[in-house]
């Protein structure tokens, strides 16, 4: 389907500081032009977007999708360990049909708050890329490794037995080695050639809290980050580090050598008092910066543009300098630099890219006057203010409305899923 969206303030992502007031024709799964309207462009649908920004649709680089099944649960928690001794327990319990009505309800908030894609690292996935076969949106499941290497093994033809006959595009997928407290080191050496022998990327948190630096410190005598690369854990493959809050001076000097990205996720770093990642120091040392959501236990949504706020804010906190992230910077974390990351054609508005776009509602009180649209963006918009998600050029979310869900059932869904869980 052709479908033309005229008089958009658009937000290409080419360069900062540049906007323009016009049309995108979207042919299909392509961009067909930005700007200027081409004359020869013959329009199925036209949406008149007067008033709304176009934006591309934002990539949450690093989440636990089907975590939402513990939202507002065990939330007073000081440390992340502690919290985590909470969450186990309950995550032995699930079976795939309570990851698969999870992953609905994260998918339906996703796109309600503009996300388009989604790097995910849980377990059972085969429920989470069914709820992704369902929704029209792009992600990437991740093969979540733990423990030993025989439970790692036995992981890996699960996942080629029950979620590889899922993948396709747009679903693809990555090894997710827990992190390096949890995974033996022949587990990490497992993941990294099981990557490297099928092409797809790591995920791994990294660096988090300050106990896992030190603990590995104490058990290695390395950091997290110095104990992988020993491990060879970045050699021909990419990678994706969650976190990355505790990174040594030596570390980030490493990193900007790696074919590595950080993924930065401050909510879920202030709730669990991990800590403030230095992103606006990373940036400036030639490390790539994404952003992340987490779980929604441990943020306790999975609103992007929540997180572009909060990272805005921190980031003038986390400077050692004083400078404060650009909202330019911070929209590159949440759309051409993670889509650059991930091989994606996407995350700019240009002739030829994919036909992933939000569209913003403007004509609301908390956004008058709108004077830069940028800052409009990164400091003032609201997750409900997205009315339009299009991916590959279908409409997710038209007028606030899911095309494709239905939000009582999938609310009443997991309800009954967690009801049923606290009685196991």
């Amino acid at each position: 389907m052709k479908t033309l969206i005229a008089n958009a303030l658009i937000i290409p992502m080419d360069r900062e500081g540049h906007f323009v007031v016009g049309d995108i024709g979207l042919d299909g799964p392509a961009i067909a032009f930005v700007g200027k309207k081409d004359p020869s462009f013959t329009a199925d649908r036209v949406i008149d977007a007067q008033g709304y920004i176009a934006l591309p649709s934002l990539y949450n680089s690093h989440t636990h999708l089907a975590m939402g099944l513990m939202r507002n649960y065990k939330d007073n928690e000081p440390t992340l360990q502690a919290w985590l001794n909470e969450i186990f327990p309950i995550e032995n319990k699930l079976v795939p049909e309570d990851i698969l009505v999870s992953s609905r309800i994260g998918i339906i908030e996703a796109l309600q708050s503009g996300t388009g894609f989604f790097h995910d690292m849980y377990f059972k996935a085969e429920a989470t890329a069914q709820a992704v076969k369902e929704s029209g949106m792009r992600a990437k499941p991740g093969l979540t490794l733990f423990g030993d290497l025989a439970d790692s093994q036995e992981r890996l033809k699960r996942w080629d037995a029950k979620v590889l006959p899922l993948i396709d595009d747009p679903i693809t997928y990555s090894i997710a080695p827990h992190a390096v407290y949890t995974c033996s080191k022949e587990t990490l050496r497992f993941a990294h050639d099981a990557a490297k022998e099928r092409g797809v990327p790591l995920h791994i948190h990294l660096s988090e809290t300050e106990k896992e630096n030190s603990d590995c410190l104490f058990e290695h005598r390395k950091t997290p980050l110095q104990y992988l690369i020993d491990l060879n854990f970045f050699d021909g493959v990419s990678a994706f580090l969650a976190h990355c809050v505790h990174l040594s001076e030596e570390d980030r000097k490493l990193l900007k050598d790696l074919p590595a990205a950080v993924v930065h996720n401050p909510s879920s770093n202030l709730k669990l008092a991990s800590g403030i990642a230095p992103v606006a120091t990373y940036l400036e040392q030639g490390i790539p910066v994404l952003l992340g959501t987490d779980g929604a236990s441990s943020n306790n949504n999975l609103n992007l543009i929540e997180e572009m706020h909060l990272a805005a804010l921190l980031g003038r906190l986390s400077s050692k300098d004083g400078l404060p992230l650009k909202p330019y910077q911070v929209l590159e974390m949440a759309t051409s630099s993670a889509a650059k990351a991930f091989g994606i054609k996407g995350g700019m508005l240009q002739a030829g890219f994919e036909s992933d776009l939000i569209l913003i509602n403007t004509k609301k009180a908390h956004l008058a006057p709108l004077n830069d649209p940028f800052s409009a963006l990164v400091y003032s918009v609201q997750g409900s203010d997205v009315e339009y998600l299009f991916s590959r050029g279908e409409l997710l979310l038209e007028k606030g409305r899911l095309t494709r869900f239905d939000l009582p059932s999938s609310i009443e869904a997991i309800n009954d899923a967690w009801a049923d869980i606290k009685q196991r």
